[in-house]
């Protein structure tokens, strides 16, 4: 493999994010019917603007669910607790446009469509999901995705504690990783936006930022050094933010849900749907299968993709990549996934046991390298070596 420099730069966003907001709400609505109805189809789109959340989509569930309350608590959680800020959880209107699930699609899932696959589950839409993993961070996820998460979730801590009482929910992070080969060999520049208050003193937040968020996280990786180059809300300014300044929407963040660009996407968004559309559930299976095969040490980084057509009870195609890095061919390792794993529909839920109210939490932070999710196990890595072996 060719040891050549390279950088590359991942961002993440943070919870008060219109976006991330719309995602929040979206998987909060989810885990709410799946609570009482496992069996709950969901489809659930959020906007967010100023003054003003819509949800929309279809829904198919046994629940009742109070909409409203769980728009309004979300809101209130992220921080969004003042008129001031252009998006208020008491006085913001919520507009319920949500429908039932199309029956042409649910009789794809339920098995109930073309003969061939009566009594099977199907997949809930067709696409391609990719998984990725790789061995340079202990979460087994690119570095910098991993230090533009952490550095939100620092920041979202001095928020709420009031540490920094000058903070607004909205916020962004980016971070830039100089490479050579697959090995991270400094960090090369960090940016934090971050939305305040009126009336702070730029050199005063600029220096606080760096001070409570940057180096608390970035100093201990060893990679900072006198090259690191720093831009903190480079306008010089960020009153004005969330919905009030940017429109929301549920599924436009998926890189940042994802690996930060290291790796493909099939393009398919995850929050707010229930595990028997693919677009997330195979997507989760991805990443479980990438994951134990690196911690498996058949390789050091590894990307799958899965396929699937819409009402059909298995994938139409998977694939491995390890990139030049495996101890064995990729075409083996294929072999031993199909042998190790479920990879049909029903399999995903069963084996990641996805029908629980566990998806408010992913939306926010990334969806992978975070250890409370089923899909994070390497509980396999052992009976993978053994089928390549």
């Amino acid at each position: 493999m060719e040891q050549r420099r390279f950088f590359f730069t991942s961002e993440s966003v943070g919870e008060g994010h219109p976006d991330k907001l719309c995602d929040q709400v979206s998987d909060a609505i989810l885990d709410a019917c799946l609570k009482d109805d496992p069996q709950s189809r969901v489809a659930c789109e959020t906007f967010a603007s100023t003054s003003l959340v819509l949800i929309g989509g279809e829904i198919t569930t046994k629940t009742f669910v109070d909409f409203q309350q769980v728009v309004r608590e979300v809101t209130k959680a992220i921080g969004y607790t003042d008129p001031a800020y252009g998006l208020d959880y008491q006085s913001m209107a919520v507009l319920d446009m949500i429908h039932s699930q199309s029956p042409d699609i649910s009789q794809g899932v339920s098995g109930t469509g073309l003969d061939e696959y009566k009594g099977q589950q199907g997949a809930g839409d067709q696409g391609m999901m990719f998984g990725y993993a790789c061995n340079e961070t202990k979460e087994f996820m690119p570095l910098p995705i991993t230090l533009a998460h952490k550095l939100l979730l620092k920041a979202t801590a001095i928020r709420k504690t009031k540490a920094l009482k000058w903070l607004r929910p909205d916020a962004k992070s980016q971070v830039t990783v100089e490479y050579e080969g697959y090995k991270p060999i400094r960090i090369d520049a960090v940016v934090i936006s971050h939305q305040h208050d009126e009336g702070v003193p730029y050199r005063e937040l600029k220096a606080a930022v760096i001070d409570h968020i940057i180096t608390p996280i970035l100093e201990p990786t060893g990679l900072l050094d006198k090259g690191t180059k720093y831009y903190v809300n480079p306008t010089g300014r960020f009153v004005v933010g969330g919905p009030f300044g940017d429109t929301g929407l549920t599924g436009r963040k998926i890189i940042v849900d994802t690996y930060g660009g290291m790796g493909r996407h099939g393009g398919g968004a995850f929050s707010g749907k229930d595990p028997t559309k693919v677009d997330r559930s195979a997507a989760y299976m991805a990443r479980y299968v990438a994951k134990n095969i690196v911690a498996s040490g058949l390789a050091g980084r590894c990307e799958v993709e899965l396929a699937y057509a819409i009402g059909v009870p298995f994938p139409v195609s998977v694939m491995v990549d390890t990139f030049g890095t495996s101890t064995v061919s990729d075409q083996s390792i294929e072999e031993a996934v199909k042998k190790v794993f479920d990879l049909t529909p029903a399999g995903i839920i069963e084996t990641l046991d996805l029908r629980r109210p566990i998806y408010r939490k992913t939306a926010s932070y990334g969806h992978f390298g975070r250890s409370e999710f089923p899909w994070e196990k390497i509980d396999k890595a052992d009976e993978l070596k053994k089928t390549v072996n």
